[in-house]
């Protein structure tokens, strides 16, 4: 580099200058020795085979600079012209917590209910556009290595949604192990890339892998299940994203397994090693090596903590423990070729991502920094955010609304909460629209809004606040928007939500499913005016809503909706967009209904299992419009181990242009010897528009394994017996399409 192109500092923004001017003088000062002797070292060629750099860069490391790699915040190795780097970065939602200005989608839970894999996956997409362009913007700025401006993104969340207690199921794609591996596989894919030569950014299967709550207790809690809910419930999302998703990294859960803490288990070894041929890299979650000998008493101290990990294959440290891996060499406990085996992993990452090479080479380093929430990605945005809201109610057509009207009440603690669309492990976009803004966008100037928060989530605004003056207020509007629910400073992860001690919240989880009280008691005073009630739901778990489900007028579960989610409210209110979320998650009716929440069996649990009662199931959502179900084939026949082929005619009867969500779903009717078995399962699906009158065929393929079923000890077994066949808008009821296949031959095995 010559002191030439400094120069160019003077078209630097002035807010960046000194930070460029240093990071300049920085290159610089060690441009000599790297063209000197780092530029001929074989590590630094990027026509050679990346075994061979990583190989070649090891070689050159010491042992202390070696452990320092192997924890998140790894330092810079001047010498060598190795960058800072911060593996711990997040994108849940679209890129997290970086600072700068991006765009926010909504809350995991909430794409979950689009079930479209191709919208799923455009918005990783579009995550992985704008965390490059932050990261090259660091670069640029001087801040390379700087938290949450990396590559190495620690998302997606897949865990299984199994009780709406727990605070961190939002960040899921529900209950179903089927849809958490679809959603998960296309956030993967959007995030990584397709380049051969280089990823993206780097995607992460998270917590691995019997993980579901509770928060609190989570850094001593030991999950135990059997092996037919380890292999049919808990492991089917990760094994996709690992084996055919090919995500690059795991992370490792905080509790216990089995009496292991899952950063030191057998899981690790025996079945994400050497059973799923996984190489890339693990990654405890943070401070869970500390967990090993602080909380769950299972090792004596950092030392051993750190080696039992790293020996079962968790190969980086968030956190600081790691360090000790330095004495463990020393003292003879480890071998530093023990050592290396993980920082291969670690290292080739780096050089997948392009970390090393000149950024002429890089396809991804010349993503402009102007990208970030460009027209496109904002548009993205609104419409995941259509797509993911479910229409729960709609008595006697109450929705659309019609824009007529002369006056609308908007109110309740969700009504204008900018906050509460964001969701948790979120950005910050530039603008929020809440539902107040929405409203009033779409209807203009000459409509009356009487709008303001009337109660807290739990409590009223005030002593002696009186609900039957709330609803004099608005009696005489035309129309009663009550926009309740729940927040993230309720329902999230421990340290970062429940922290105010509130009826029905504890800790970040929920002691209670139902909607706060006050809420319910403040609507049956709406109600009582003799006004049409629609009620807004936002939440990211589901809420028992009884009450309002027999008497106010419509629902619409509008879940943390991202940046644009009052926009896309009121478009569906107001008829500019036809609803089509369905529910990734059941609704119960109450928290009885539930096992103990610390019970990770299976059995009475999610809509595989659950055989009561339910408010809303799993699958269901309204549409403006309605659809007609047929499958023209009568009766169907296959052979273990060889693939079905279903088509279904799907027609819109109703009036209006809309999505619907095919699903198909598979129940075993010959229960073998003792063989647990689900209800029925969700085995595929397919988002499709149909304009009034429409009709279109679906074209289904199930794999064998699609047609199996996990045995009691673990295995996924095909055998001979009869399989029914349901293809409708939601689970199996009197008005799906269906057909009984008959499987003939011998056993099939996958595991």
């Amino acid at each position: 580099m010559k002191l030439s192109n400094i120069r160019f500092l003077r078209n630097i923004p002035n807010k960046h200058t000194i930070a460029m001017r240093k990071y300049i003088i920085s290159l610089y000062l060690i441009g000599f020795s790297l063209f000197t002797f780092s530029q001929n070292y074989p590590f630094r060629n990027p026509d050679l085979p990346i075994d061979a750099r990583v190989n070649d860069l090891i070689s050159r490391l010491s042992l202390d600079e070696k452990v320092k790699q192997m924890m998140n915040d790894s330092p810079a190795i001047d010498r060598l012209g190795i960058p800072k780097n911060n593996w711990w970065n997040e994108c849940l939602h679209g890129v997290g917590r970086s600072g700068e200005k991006v765009t926010v989608f909504p809350q995991a839970i909430a794409m979950a209910a689009t079930f479209d894999v191709d919208a799923m996956k455009r918005m990783g997409d579009i995550t992985s556009d704008e965390a490059r362009a932050i990261y090259h913007q660091a670069i640029r700025v001087g801040e390379q290595g700087a938290q949450y401006k990396g590559l190495t993104f620690w998302t997606p969340n897949i865990n299984i949604f199994r009780d709406p207690r727990w605070g961190r199921g939002q960040e899921t794609y529900g209950e179903d192990p089927y849809l958490t591996a679809q959603m998960g596989d296309a956030i993967v894919r959007g995030l990584q890339g397709s380049n051969p030569q280089y990823m993206k950014t780097s995607a992460c299967a998270k917590h691995y892998a019997v993980h579901s709550g509770p928060e609190k207790g989570r850094h001593e809690f030991d999950a135990t299940v059997s092996q037919y809910d380890l292999w049919d419930t808990y492991l089917p999302a990760f094994r996709e994203l690992v084996v055919n998703s090919k995500v690059s990294s795991v992370m490792c859960a905080y509790n216990r397994y089995d009496g292991e803490p899952c950063c030191a288990s057998d899981l690790l070894t025996g079945i994400l090693r050497n059973q799923w041929q996984f190489d890339g890299y693990v990654t405890s979650d943070c401070g869970a090596i500390y967990d090993f000998y602080k909380f769950h008493k299972t090792h004596a101290d950092a030392t051993i903590a750190s080696v039992d990990a790293l020996i079962h294959g968790t190969d980086l440290e968030c956190g600081t423990d790691y360090k000790k891996l330095l004495d463990a060499v020393e003292s003879g406990m480890l071998t530093e070729r023990q050592i290396d085996v993980s920082l291969k992993r670690l290292l080739s990452l780096r050089f997948k991502l392009g970390m090393f090479d000149p950024p002429s080479i890089v396809p991804y380093s010349n993503i402009p920094y102007s990208i970030l929430e460009s027209p496109e990605h904002q548009q993205h945005a609104l419409q995941m955010a259509q797509k993911s809201m479910v229409l729960l109610k709609n008595k006697d057509n109450t929705l659309p609304l019609s824009k007529k009207i002369k006056s609308i009440a908007i109110i309740g603690p969700n009504a204008d909460n900018e906050e509460v669309q964001l969701g948790n492990y979120n950005g910050f976009p530039s603008k929020i629209i809440t539902v107040r803004q929405g409203i009033q966008d779409k209807l203009g100037a000459n409509v009356k809004y009487i709008s303001f928060p009337a109660t807290d989530y739990t409590t009223a605004l005030g002593k002696g606040y009186d609900l039957k003056k709330i609803a004099d207020k608005v009696k005489n509007a035309d129309v009663i928007l009550f926009v309740g629910g729940i927040s993230p400073r309720l329902e999230g992860e421990e340290g970062d939500a429940g922290k105010e001690k509130l009826d029905g919240f504890e800790g970040g989880d929920r002691t209670d499913i139902a909607l706060p009280a006050i809420q319910t008691n403040l609507m049956k005073e709406l109600k009582a005016t003799g006004k049409p009630v629609v009620f807004v739901n936002m939440s990211g778990s589901a809420v028992a809503m009884p009450w309002e489900d027999e008497h106010v007028d419509a629902i619409l579960q509008a879940w943390y909706g991202g940046q644009s989610a009052g926009t896309a409210v009121a478009d569906i209110l107001f008829g500019d967009y036809n609803p089509s979320g369905k529910l990734p998650v059941t609704f119960y009716r109450k928290t009885e209904d539930l096992p103990h929440f610390h019970d990770f069996s299976m059995e009475n649990r999610t809509y595989r299992y659950f055989s009561g009662k339910v408010l809303y199931p799993f699958g269901y959502g309204l549409s403006y419009t309605s659809f007609k179900y047929e499958m023209p084939q009568a009766s169907l026949s296959t052979n273990t181990g060889e693939p079905l082929v279903l088509v279904a005619k799907v027609t819109n009867t109703g009036s209006r242009d809309g999505d619907e969500v095919v699903q198909l779903y598979v129940r075993h009717l010959v229960d073998s010897e003792n063989q647990s078995k689900p209800i029925h399962a969700l085995q595929n699906f397919e988002r499709i528009h149909l304009k009034a009158g429409e009709s279109k065929e679906v074209r289904f393929q199930l794999s064998p394994r699609n047609l199996a079923l996990v045995d009691n000890s673990g295995n996924l077994v095909q055998k001979a017996g009869r399989v029914q066949i349901f293809i409708a808008g939601g689970q199996p009821d009197a008005s799906s399409a269906q057909t009984i296949v008959s499987v003939n031959g011998d056993s099939y095995s996958q595991y």
